[in-house]
């Protein structure tokens, strides 16, 4: 596909077929040239009339905006997006340098105000299921938990976030409330204030700073309201390299430990580990990530320690733009699991489901393949076949969508080309009698095509929807002296009596054209400078 910088801001100059650098004078002599074309009152006919009027108005908005000092410099630097930003014009904003600083002062301002009403929630929701409490009478749930928090971006250097949790285990029950306020001291360094209430009653406060463009540090203490009791934490992180990362933590307090960790991930994988050793206990765990696709991943995770020993395999596909769904299978010596996971935005819902507390190889082997079996399933005989249909229906709609924008742009240029037919036809009569300038044929479009009619010797060339014919524009913008100008830079679609016939496809112009008795013929790409008659052109 084809690229230009500024293509946003060089519309308007096509319009008029003039260079950015055009000056004040050449912009005056295009917009009466093309004004005395499209007037309103030249034209009797109602039809015709209503053609020119909306021609006219394109004409004049451009050249509002390009006569105007102050506008045209906003334009030439945002393009139409600077124009309509809410920049307030005054004759002290007469530099690029202060429009540029006034357009920056505008944007932070919107920053703010989207800080000051920008809210994140998230949510997770854990409900625990048991098959053997199921099968003795006990019911299916065991227990629930849900946490939720929201927070909110007060400034730019002040968040808070509140939140909360709850959660059941049979018939016992508790919950708690956090508050947490984090203040940016500078780029480099961070402060937090914590306090939360209910099972784990306890104010602190976290510190952190980056140490250096690979490392950073976090600090912090924290005062159980409950016993009065102190945990001192601290955690170090350092970039390995670009997509490996490492951390070393300790926590001192009732429960002393320390942990070194690391991991790695690229586009297509990623892996963690971590040994963590406490006060009686170790633990030991290691996760691995395969991205098959944008859509669907492979993980598995080992954890091995004093209290856990246990395996999990399973894999995710994302059903949507914001949701996710995975399966994951666990054996360990607490028994096998299943457990399902739904992700959407900053929302969890996880449901792990107990199958049995005994570690039979069959029923492992069982619960292992049965799920995923089923899974190829539903993926080759409905999920796939519904996508493709899906699919097939939003490319259909695109093109649908895509045709009719073409179909209009080119009844838009068929309208333009209309008004410019008589006086193309004065200019080229005019030029045929003194030898001069003479556009015989003029194709715009698809790069492949036309660069094959160019290429080839043939003249005939069979109608396409992704070529248009320019003949009648070029013709009108031959000056007097015999000849023509496009500039570079300047997207060819813009000018007047043109149209984009494929977009997002690199395109081409071509022309045929006669000068003092002989034939030439040239192709130039999108943003070329055409300047003819050339004698390198002859055929």
């Amino acid at each position: 596909m084809e690229e230009q910088n500024g293509e946003d801001n060089r519309e308007l100059y096509a319009l008029l077929n003039l260079s950015p650098e055009a000056s004040d004078e050449e912009i005056r002599k295009a917009y009466r040239q093309w004004a005395q074309v499209y007037h309103p009152d030249k034209y009797q006919d109602f039809h015709m009339k209503d053609i020119a009027t909306e021609n006219f108005q394109r004409i004049c908005e451009t050249y509002e905006i390009l006569s105007d000092s102050n506008k045209r410099q906003i334009y030439d630097i945002y393009g139409m997006e600077g124009l309509n930003s809410g920049l307030e014009l005054g004759p002290r904003l007469d530099k690029a340098e202060e429009i540029k600083a006034e357009l920056e002062r505008l944007r932070k301002m919107k920053e703010r105000q989207k800080m000051l009403t920008h809210f994140q929630s998230s949510a997770t929701i854990l409900a625990n299921m048991s098959v053997p409490h199921f099968l003795d009478g006990d019911g299916l749930f065991r227990g629930m938990a849900m946490t939720s928090e929201i927070q909110s971006q007060l400034s730019k250097r002040n968040a808070i976030t509140i939140g909360g949790n709850l959660a059941v285990d049979g018939n016992e029950g508790g919950g708690a409330a956090t508050a947490l306020f984090r203040h940016q001291i500078s780029q480099v360094s961070s402060i937090e204030f914590v306090a939360s209430s209910g099972l784990r009653s306890l104010i602190g406060v976290q510190a952190s700073r980056n140490l250096s463009s690979h490392s950073a540090a976090t600090m912090g203490i924290a005062m159980s309201l409950r016993d009065g009791s102190l945990n001192l934490s601290n955690l170090w992180t350092r970039q390995l390299s670009e997509t490996a990362s490492g951390h070393i933590q300790l926590a001192l307090g009732p429960q002393s430990s320390i942990a070194v960790g690391w991991q790695k991930k690229d586009e297509r994988r990623s892996a963690s580990g971590e040994v963590k050793i406490g006060t009686g206990s170790f633990d030991t765990s290691v996760r691995y990530t395969h991205r098959f696709s944008p859509n669907s991943l492979g993980c598995i995770v080992g954890r091995f320690g004093s209290s856990s020993l246990e395996l999990e395999v399973g894999g995710g596909r994302k059903i949507s733009k914001f949701s996710t769904v995975r399966w994951m299978y666990t054996v360990g010596i607490q028994g096998i699991f299943w457990k399902f996971e739904l992700y959407r935005g900053g929302q969890k819902l996880i449901i792990p489901i107990l199958l049995t507390r005994h570690l039979n190889p069959v029923f492992a082997t069982g619960a292992l393949f049965v799920p995923g079996s089923l899974y190829f399933v539903l993926k080759n005989f409905f999920i796939k076949p519904y996508y493709l249909r899906r699919n097939k229906q939003k490319a259909l709609e695109k093109d649908e969508n895509s045709s009719t924008q073409i179909q209009e742009a080119r009844a838009a240029s068929e309208k333009a080309q209309k008004l410019l037919q008589n006086v193309a036809t004065r200019k080229r009569n005019k030029q045929l009698e003194t030898g001069g300038l003479v556009i015989m044929r003029a194709l715009y479009g698809n790069q492949r095509i036309v660069n094959n009619l160019n290429s080839s010797s043939e003249t005939s060339f069979e109608s396409t929807s992704e070529v248009i014919d320019v003949t009648t524009p070029l013709n009108f913008l031959v000056n007097d002296s015999g000849q023509l100008k496009l500039h570079e830079g300047v997207k060819k679609s813009g000018i007047m009596g043109f149209c984009d016939p494929c977009p997002g496809e690199s395109k081409q112009l071509y022309v045929e054209y006669v000068y003092a008795g002989n034939q030439y013929k040239v192709c130039v790409s999108d943003y070329e400078e055409l300047l003819i008659p050339q004698s390198s052109h002859v055929i």
